[in-house]
């Protein structure tokens, strides 16, 4: 069983979302959940998008 990283569901009984990482060529799996709803609140509460910005140039 692979558990939801968010609310510890079993993510294969749901419409899972798998996160990720490239190291150099290869991709390493770092998370799993339950759909883009848990991964959505995961993000929220951890914070992970405080002092992350894109670069926006409108010219």
């Amino acid at each position: 069983m692979a558990a939801c990283m968010y609310c510890g569901s079993d993510v294969l009984r749901h419409d899972p979302v798998f996160v990720d990482e490239l190291d150099g060529d290869e991709r390493t799996e770092v998370g799993a959940f339950c759909n883009y709803a848990c991964l959505s609140a995961y993000i929220d509460e951890e914070g992970l998008t405080t002092g992350a910005s894109c670069e926006w140039n409108p010219a």
